[in-house]
């Protein structure tokens, strides 16, 4: 509850701030164009589209929007290395690249609004971080996107002390959304950046761990109002896109056992038992149910997943344990 107080948007603006907007782009004809040009709509924003060896129609694409507009970029892959994931090989080279000191890595499915990387800067230089980064508004159409997609928020603010994270730089607080991270130019390199996390599949956690591994403080904040995604199109691939990132989500695959435990007796068990009639499980049935409700609204999600909360989690552990078998 305090969290959701705390998870704050960014709000004011550094209309002053000159950032670079870099998208690693593979196969990306369904979103590219959309991404570009909402990319394109922040003010004194360079973007860097790297075309990572698409097979589709991505690079004519950019091609054809970078003709008429001169702060568009499009840069094409150098061939991948050992050891190295193809998205963290992307973001290296856009950054190797990029002009400005406040680099904004979002990927293809993003939409950004006008003001999202202003407002960023903002909070950026208001904070002492040198990374921050925000789970976008998520577009969700399939019967497994509604029910799954929306924990994104309640494992976040459910598990991570977000007071405790700004104070501390110690990389157990670590956490960022891999689909939007700005990061300060100078920590970057500092760090490492993608090149000291090249075969780590979960950039959101490996990237910001990196920068506190570094002595660098990284930050959350709710960026509900300046960026939308769609992650997956069919059930499958929320299934998929779930069970990928179990191992370095999790950080140690023995949490699972604990988070388990936790999620089970907390947000499964009361409902199960309700049936009972004691005031005891109704009681914290209701409780469990609350940060949900809250969220709602918040952060625009859907009603099913509220109503359906613990069978979302029973489904959500089942994806995680299979993950790691």
């Amino acid at each position: 509850m305090r969290n959701l107080r705390v998870f704050a948007p960014p709000l004011r603006s550094d209309s002053s701030a000159k950032v670079s907007i870099l998208i690693p782009a593979r196969d990306e004809e369904m979103n590219i164009e959309a991404a570009v040009l909402a990319a394109l709509g922040n003010a004194n924003a360079e973007v860097l589209v790297l075309d990572d060896d698409s097979t589709d129609r991505t690079r004519e694409m950019v091609d054809a929007i970078a003709r008429c507009e001169p702060r568009l970029r499009m840069l094409s892959s150098e061939p991948l290395p050992t050891g190295w994931i193809g998205k963290n090989h992307a973001c290296a080279q856009l950054a190797a690249a990029a002009s400005h000191s406040l680099m904004l890595f979002v990927d293809a499915d993003v939409r950004l609004a006008p003001d999202a990387a202003a407002r960023l800067a903002a909070s950026l230089r208001k904070s002492n971080a040198a990374l921050i980064s925000g789970v976008p508004q998520q577009e969700v159409g399939t019967f497994s996107e509604k029910l799954l997609v929306p924990l994104i928020h309640f494992l976040l603010l459910g598990f991570l002390p977000l007071e405790r994270m700004r104070r501390s730089a110690h990389p157990a607080y670590a956490s960022a959304c891999g689909q939007l991270i700005m990061v300060e130019r100078v920590a970057y390199g500092r760090s490492g950046g993608h090149s000291a996390i090249r075969g780590r599949v979960h950039d959101g956690l490996a990237l910001p761990k990196q920068f506190r591994l570094s002595g660098f403080h990284t930050d959350l904040v709710d960026v509900t109002d300046l960026a939308t995604c769609r992650m997956y199109r069919r059930n499958a691939d929320v299934w998929r896109g779930l069970a990928k990132n179990t191992h370095e989500g999790l950080g140690a695959p023995a949490r699972i056992v604990p988070m388990t435990l936790l999620l089970v007796c907390g947000q499964v068990l009361p409902f199960a038992l309700l049936a009972t009639g004691r005031w005891t499980f109704i009681i914290a049935a209701v409780l469990a149910l609350l940060p949900r409700v809250l969220a709602l609204r918040r952060f625009h999600q859907t009603l099913p997943s509220v109503v359906l909360h613990p069978i979302a989690i029973a489904a959500l552990l089942c994806i995680q344990w299979a993950g790691l078998i």
